[in-house]
Parts: C-alpha cells; structure tokens; sequence
C-alpha cells in the first residue's frame, strides 16, 4: 500500500467568514494556511483564488501571486482549481492553468449543485484536458456521480487520456452521490488497476470517508472547502487541524504519510521544484 497522499482544500469558492472565521483569502493567507498544512502531514493543497472580498476570482494574476507565495512556504505540490465558481465562464475557469502549477482538477461531467447547476459540457471538457496536456499540468479527474466516472473510463478507452490517471471522488454533495461507505466503494471497485484516488467527503461525510480511504489504500482531502467543523457543532480551529487529524489515524493504522515529493513520485509528478 502507497503511503497516505492528504490534499488539504484550502478555502474553495462558496465558504465564507461568517461560516468559518479562519478562512484563508488572501495570497498570504493561503500560502501560511498551506505552510501550516504542509507541517501537518498534507503534500497537496487544492487552491481556489478569492477577490480581497472574499468573493471566488479566477484572475491568472491572483493565482501566480497564491502560487508563488505557496513555492516560497513550502514545498507541498499545487493543485488549482478549473470549477472556480458557479456561473463562471470556461474561458475564466481555465485561466489558472497557463501557469503551468503541477496538478489541476478536471471535472468530467455536470452535477447539480444545491440550488445551482455546474456545467460542464463536454467540449469545455476536452479543451480543458487539451490545456492541461499542452501545460504539463496533471488532472486530477473530480467524480460527484457514476455517470463522470464511466465517462473518464471511456476516455481511457479510447485514448483520449492514457497512463495511469488520478481520481477525486466528491461524496456527500447535494446533488451528487451520498457521502456513503457503499457509495465510495462502489467507485473504487470501477477504477482500472493503475489508478490511484483520492476521496473528499462534503460535512459530516469527510472523517469517516477519509478513514475508511485509508485501510482501503486510497488518499484522503480534507479542509475548509468540503467541511468547516471539527467535529458536530464545533468549528475547526484551522485547516492544518484537519490534516493533523488524518494523518494520526493513518499512523494509528499503520500506514505512513506520504511527503510532497513521496507523493509526487506516487503520482508520477516531476521532482519538486
């Protein structure tokens, strides 16, 4: 079994302050709440850019400033984000990839989204995976149903994406698949045999998904975009805390926690840089 890969999703695009007052926003604040992620066991931060408002921006400026100030913390690998907001143009979404960042996410399908619906058609799809290619950027592909994961699984198939791929499967989102241990392993059991995956569980769904990912050999995100609490009716002090919280039940369970660059090599990333 890999060593255990934790991605800490930082702030993503509908959290606010009035629902976690410890949301990073800034540069700054993302690339402190990285460091100290990082410190915690996490080796990738997925990161969604904010307006100094806090409203979601995909401006390619505020990424490189994220990014860079991320590079100058720590050496965890950064994953933008491609979903951005809802409502948001493909041509706004894409932006952060021309940065050339290691990891992006791809998202294979449209799902609705509480009251909203996130689109993605699929020639948005494949000009977002045409990029990816063309930048050197690994996808990492987001499942929030079965129907996103037959369609990546066709992809494969015909070769419109090759090489071992990487799979977040998103659990527990008011319109997608119910973050359930029945739900999860259904997907996992789908996958070819050189994959790997990842889960983030939405709210109450993120610790018991992330454990259960953990004897079954996949990696675990965890952070402020997909739940703000630590445990029911309590607020996370950070998103640091979260990662520490996963990383002691692996160790518990005997598996260790995979380094930015462990987890490079797992992924098949270039070396640090």
């Amino acid at each position: 079994m890999d060593k255990l890969i934790i991605t800490a999703a930082l702030s993503g695009a509908e959290v606010t302050r009035e629902q976690q007052p410890a949301l990073p926003i800034t540069p700054d604040e993302i690339a402190q709440a990285a460091q100290a992620c990082a410190e915690a066991g996490a080796a990738i931060v997925h990161v969604h850019a904010r307006n100094p408002d806090g409203t979601p921006t995909q401006d390619k400026e505020t990424y490189r400033q994220i990014i860079a100030a991320v590079r100058a913390r720590c050496d965890v690998i950064v994953q933008v984000s491609t979903g951005g907001a809802v409502g948001m143009t493909p041509q706004e979404r894409l932006a952060p990839v021309t940065l050339k960042p290691e990891m992006a996410t791809l998202s294979m399908g449209s799902v609705n989204f509480g009251g909203d619906v996130f689109m993605n058609h699929p020639a948005d799809m494949a000009v977002f995976l045409k990029a990816m290619q063309d930048y050197n950027v690994k996808p990492e592909l987001e499942i929030f149903d079965t129907g996103m994961l037959s369609t990546a699984l066709r992809w494969l198939q015909k070769g419109v994406l090759s090489g071992p791929q990487h799979f977040d499967f998103v659990l527990g989102l008011a319109g997608g698949m119910a973050g359930t241990p029945e739900a999860l392993m259904y997907l996992k059991a789908q996958l070819p045999e050189d994959a790997t995956w990842t889960v983030a569980g939405i709210g109450a769904a993120q610790l018991p998904l992330g454990a259960l990912a953990i004897v079954l050999g996949g990696h675990v995100r965890v952070g402020f975009e997909d739940n703000v609490y630590y445990r029911k009716g309590e607020l996370a002090s950070s998103n640091a805390q979260l990662v520490a919280r996963i990383a002691r039940i692996s160790r518990e369970l005997d598996r260790a926690v995979a380094t930015p660059d462990e987890a490079r090599n797992i992924l098949g990333l270039r070396p640090g840089r």
